[in-house]
């Protein structure tokens, strides 16, 4: 397929993205209205969003010290602290375009060589973190069961899990062999080293744990600032979900994919409509906010060509 196939297809994909994102948004809207959703949020403190931008940034923070572990180079944590910063900035507000993940391989392909670690060690940062995100909601299932037990809400969860677990078994189980698929074998290969390093697995796991955490407190921290009456405990069970739905490529940057999971969950703690879709902006407004420095960030690397994390001694 020549560039111009390449370019028509990334201009559907975005295309389709940008229906489900508005198509979802209109259809949420269209049943409380816009007003009352903004009132909600101009009502939420500002200190609240903050904190949660601060908790965001913290755990961009963390991330980076896993990233780290699942790296061979010793790479200080500043620089891919920065890297971490720049790929969120490009999630968020260029979606559909760049996505953080694709910077991040690229700044440390650029910079390195090792395409396979670049790919492999991105891959395995997201992978630890989705272990820690489904086994802290599987924790926490049983003391939230008596809030959606009977409904269909009470499979969602479960079905993550089983579907994550049986995708896991089948990535780790692969041996691929060389000829053309050469590249792919060093890829595979490079996840099945962490099998054998179970410590360093673990550890990232237990970094991972704090992350997800700092985010399900963000959230459970803006429902407070609305006044909502939702426990913890809630979040902790909710949140792989919301964050599984939205993190499918379907949507720009999980909108409307996001507010509505916010919807269908909270539904069954009380919550209304609108009130549950301001929660879902305010989240994603303290994301955006602290995501910024994101862009300080880019602009920095570009203007000193410092596309690899220096290493350490």
């Amino acid at each position: 397929m020549g560039p111009w196939g390449t370019e028509i297809n990334k201009a559907l994909l975005f295309a389709v993205k940008f229906l489900v994102s508005a198509g979802l948004l209109w259809l949420l809207f269209s049943k409380v209205g816009g007003g009352r959703v903004v009132d909600l949020l101009k009502s939420i403190s500002p200190l609240s969003i903050l904190a949660a931008s601060v908790a965001y940034l913290l755990a961009q923070l963390v991330s980076s010290f896993r990233w780290r572990l699942l790296l061979t180079e010793r790479f200080k944590i500043t620089r891919l602290y920065s890297l971490y910063l720049v790929g969120s900035f490009f999630n968020i507000f260029l979606p559909g375009i760049v996505g953080g993940d694709a910077v991040k391989v690229y700044y440390l392909y650029k910079g390195t060589g090792k395409g396979t670690q670049a790919l492999g060690s991105v891959f395995m940062d997201r992978y630890t973190g989705f272990v820690a995100l489904v086994s802290l909601g599987l924790l926490a299932y049983p003391f939230g069961f008596r809030h959606f037990g009977g409904t269909w809400l009470q499979w969602l969860l479960p079905a993550i899990a089983v579907g994550f677990t049986g995708a896991s078994a089948v990535i780790f189980g692969m041996r691929i062999g060389g000829g053309r698929l050469k590249r792919l074998s060093a890829f595979y290969d490079y996840f099945h080293q962490y099998v054998g390093h179970r410590k360093v697995f673990y550890k990232a796991v237990g970094l991972s744990v704090f992350v997800q955490a700092l985010a399900m407190f963000a959230v459970y921290l803006l429902s407070r600032g609305f006044g909502f009456q939702v426990p913890f405990l809630a979040y902790v069970v909710f949140m792989p979900i919301i964050t599984t739905v939205s993190s499918v490529p379907l949507s720009i940057s999980g909108l409307g994919v996001r507010e509505a999971a916010f919807v269908l969950l909270l539904s069954s703690m009380g919550v209304s409509v609108e009130e549950a879709m301001a929660l879902s902006f305010a989240w994603f407004i303290s994301m955006a906010g602290a995501s910024l420095v994101g862009l300080v960030e880019y602009l920095r690397v570009k203007e000193h060509g410092k596309a690899l994390p220096d290493t350490t001694d």
